[in-house]
């Protein structure tokens, strides 16, 4: 509820302040009734609980709350009516009900799955199967002291890889005109900058074994057809490496404990022939 309309219903609730009674204090007493339907404090702690902090301060004043029960037993007069007329029971209603349900029913599944991920994510930590001490941490940092950057075009079939491939050979210059006639990648993979263990494990070699500049490919991998072009390489302190390197040290500690459950639980993704 915005200002504007605070300051619309303070108009229209002076008007009908005397007709009033003073709120009930207890959860269980009525607060406003409509016909034979009652609203209580309870009720209307509940609809505050919805507003905005800015709403709900507003609401918590006499006037507010005046306001907030206008709109309240309003919207009760409205299903009242409706219900009259058998609104809720045209087909127009319940489908849109039917769709909802579903709808609710996916999020709360989704929803489910992801609270029985994260509790197991922290089981694992307090279990200590994903930590990373220092001298793991020192010990890549001597091997991987460095980050890369590389712009790629990203193709979805091998013919048109090579195509494009030939062309960039030939004029490396035209990389910006054929990534945006065919690359699919999206754009915050078109240039990105990793250390050894954050990207994929094939372009990450490719990229460090070929001098900066030079057009690279093409490499097939789950996400299509690569063309790269390192543009750059650095040394980074260790400071700035290690939460990067610590990240990626879990997540490898994390693929075994994925890996090993493979083993487990039998895995089978079926693929579609083209």
């Amino acid at each position: 509820m915005n200002m504007r309309n605070r300051l619309i219903l303070a108009v229209l609730l002076a008007t009908a302040c005397g007709c009033q009674q003073a709120a009930p204090s207890s959860s269980n007493e009525t607060a406003a009734r409509v016909g034979k339907e009652t609203i209580t404090e309870q009720d209307v702690a509940a609809r505050m609980a919805l507003l905005s902090d800015e709403d709900r301060e507003f609401a918590q004043t006499p006037i507010g709350r005046q306001n907030l029960l206008q709109i309240i037993t309003r919207e009760k007069l409205i299903a009242l009516a409706a219900k009259d007329e058998e609104l809720d029971q045209s087909d127009v209603y319940l489908s849109i009900m039917e769709d909802k349900r579903k709808q609710l029913e996916d999020i709360y599944r989704e929803f489910a799955a992801q609270t029985l991920e994260q509790l197991w994510y922290n089981e694992l930590k307090e279990k200590g199967d994903t930590a990373v001490t220092d001298e793991e941490i020192n010990t890549y940092y001597k091997k991987y002291p460095y980050e890369m950057t590389v712009k790629q075009i990203i193709i979805d079939n091998a013919q048109t890889a090579d195509q494009v491939l030939r062309a960039l050979k030939a004029s490396p210059k035209r990389w910006k005109e054929l990534e945006r006639q065919y690359s699919i990648a999206p754009e915050a993979l078109r240039q990105l900058s990793f250390m050894p263990g954050e990207y994929l494990p094939d372009i990450e070699v490719i990229a460090a074994n070929s001098p900066t500049g030079s057009v690279q490919g093409f490499f097939k991998t789950s996400q299509g057809f690569h063309i790269i072009m390192k543009t750059s390489d650095k040394r980074l302190s260790r400071k700035d490496a290690e939460p990067r390197i610590r990240q990626v040290l879990q997540d490898k500690k994390l693929d075994n404990v994925l890996d090993s459950l493979k083993n487990k639980y039998e895995v089978v993704i079926y693929e579609k022939s083209e």
